[in-house]
C-alpha cells in the first residue's frame, strides 16, 4: 500500500476549518465513518487513545493522527489542509495545519509502519510542505504527495 493508492481528490479536503485538534478528530471520524461500516464513537474513540500515547504531530506543521481498528476491510486515508493551524502538541511547538489521517485494519502492523513512515518522509521536507501550502486545488495537492512519495 503507497500513500498515493489512498490518495484522491475525494479523499483530499483544503481550507478546512476546525477550532482545535479534538474537533479535528471529530471531523475525521465522522468521514471514515461515512465511507466503512464502523460507527464514529469507535473511530474517535481509537484516534483519541493512539493520541493519549503521545501527539501524532510530527513539527513543521504536519501532523498524522492514525489508529488501528477492528474489524476494518481496507485502510482510509484522508488529507486535510486547515484554514488556520491549530495546536498539536508537536515536538517543535508549532502548530498544525496540515494533516494526513490514517485509519487501518487492526492487523496490518507491517503496512501501518510503511505508510508512517513514507509520511514521515514525505512530510519532512520543507519544500513539499510550502507547495502544498501554496496549492489552488485537490488535484495538484494530490501530484504534489505522488510526486514526492516516487
Amino acid at each position: 500500500m503507497t500513500i498515493s493508492a489512498l490518495l484522491s481528490p475525494q479523499n483530499i479536503f483544503i481550507d478546512t476549518e476546525v477550532t482545535s485538534k479534538k474537533k479535528l478528530l471529530e471531523l475525521i471520524a465522522n468521514i471514515v465513518a461515512d465511507r466503512t461500516s464502523l460507527g464514529q464513537s469507535s473511530i474517535y474513540n481509537s484516534l483519541l487513545n493512539r493520541e493519549r500515547l503521545g501527539s501524532t504531530g510530527l513539527g513543521q506543521g504536519f501532523a498524522v493522527p492514525h489508529a488501528r481498528v477492528a474489524d476494518l476491510e481496507q485502510t482510509v486515508g484522508c488529507f486535510f489542509r486547515l484554514t488556520d493551524p491549530v495546536s498539536f502538541e508537536s515536538p517543535d511547538n508549532k502548530p498544525v495545519d496540515l494533516v494526513f489521517t490514517i485509519i487501518i485494519p487492526e492487523e496490518a502492523t507491517e503496512e501501518h509502519l510503511l505508510l508512517l513512515s513514507s509520511l514521515a518522509r514525505i512530510f519532512s521536507q520543507a519544500e513539499i510542505c510550502q507547495a502544498i501550502r501554496s496549492a489552488s486545488n485537490k488535484e495538484d495537492i494530490e501530484k504534489i504527495i505522488t510526486s514526492a512519495e516516487q
